[in-house]
This record gives structure tokens, C-alpha cells and sequence, in this order.
């Protein structure tokens, strides 16, 4: 009986790190599903994609596909500017902030503004043309509007591909 209750013991302390991260893992999807994207009444998108989120906030581009001209402003830090990096920008903060050091040095770009609160992150932008961010799902939100994901999902790697529809002719393939 006590080599029963030992080998119960034992399972228990092996399941509990797997335990702990499956409920880790878990809060951070749901965290995700909490952060929303706000941008100035001027930005025409009622909707962003995945890699136009990632190309604004790591400043490859300074438009959306449909002209708007947009400004990144993020938070200085927090569950939902964490879970927003991961998941958007597949970036830790301190990789982030790297990252904009390299574009500032050389005078490539520029060193976006890093706010205290989504308070300050919802009147920054309702404020300033063109702004966009991201702020817990439960913020109110008066004053900007919310951008839809249009692609909802992490990136999964720095390498996108580009996929041809069947209609798509390519030169020299003798279609």
C-alpha cells in the first residue's frame, strides 16, 4: 500500500511542471484574444492583417495597404504588451528595443513613443493623426477606432512565402 501511494506521489510531482505549463500556455492565448488595436478616426481600415501589424510596429512600412498613413505607439510594458510582441511581432521587449536602437543609430527610422497606460495609449492616439496601438480588450475606447485582425494568429516565421493563385500565369512555365 505505501509503494502505491509513493508511486502516486511520484506521478503527481512528474504531471505538475506539465500542468503548470498547459495553464501558461493557455492564459497567453487567452491574453491575446484580450488586446485590441486602436488607431486615429483618420486611418481608413476598418481592419489590419497580421503582417501589416508586424511591417507598422517594426517600421518596415509607414502606410497601410489602403494609403493611410499610420504611427506605431505601444506600451511600456505589461501582460498585454508582452502577449502583443510575442505573438504580433514574434519579439521579447528587449529584442524590440534593440531593434529600434539599430534604426535609430543610422538615422533609418525612428523611436516610437512609449506609453504609461492604455489610458495614455487611447488619448495618444485619439489625438494624433494617423496613431496606432494596442490596448487591453476591456479599455474603453472613446475617441479612436478599433481595428479588426483581419489574420488573426501568430507569426511563425520571418520568411513569409508568397503563394500564386492557379490562375496566376508565370513567365516561362508554358502555361
Amino acid at each position: 500500500m505505501e509503494a502505491v501511494r509513493s508511486e502516486n506521489a511520484m506521478n503527481t510531482q512528474r504531471m505538475l511542471p506539465l500542468v503548470a505549463a498547459i495553464v501558461l500556455i493557455a492564459s497567453i492565448h487567452a491574453l491575446a484574444g484580450d488586446a485590441k488595436i486602436v488607431a486615429h478616426a483618420s486611418v481608413r481600415a476598418d481592419s489590419i492583417t497580421v503582417a501589416e501589424l508586424r511591417s507598422v510596429f517594426l517600421q518596415d512600412r509607414r502606410s497601410l495597404s489602403d494609403g493611410s498613413h499610420v504611427e506605431p505607439v505601444l506600451a511600456k510594458g505589461g501582460t498585454v504588451h508582452e502577449v502583443f510582441l510575442r505573438q504580433y511581432l514574434g519579439k521579447s521587449d528587449d529584442d524590440l528595443r534593440t531593434y529600434y536602437r539599430t534604426l535609430v543609430f543610422p538615422g533609418t527610422g525612428t523611436m516610437p513613443k512609449f506609453l504609461d497606460s492604455d489610458a495614455e495609449i487611447i488619448g495618444y492616439v485619439a489625438r494624433t493623426k494617423g496613431a496606432i496601438g494596442y490596448v487591453s480588450n476591456d479599455s474603453p475606447t472613446p475617441g479612436v477606432k478599433v481595428l479588426a485582425i483581419a489574420q488573426p494568429g501568430p507569426i511563425q516565421s520571418d520568411n513569409l512565402s508568397l503563394v500564386s493563385s492557379p490562375n496566376t500565369r508565370r513567365s516561362g512555365s508554358g502555361c
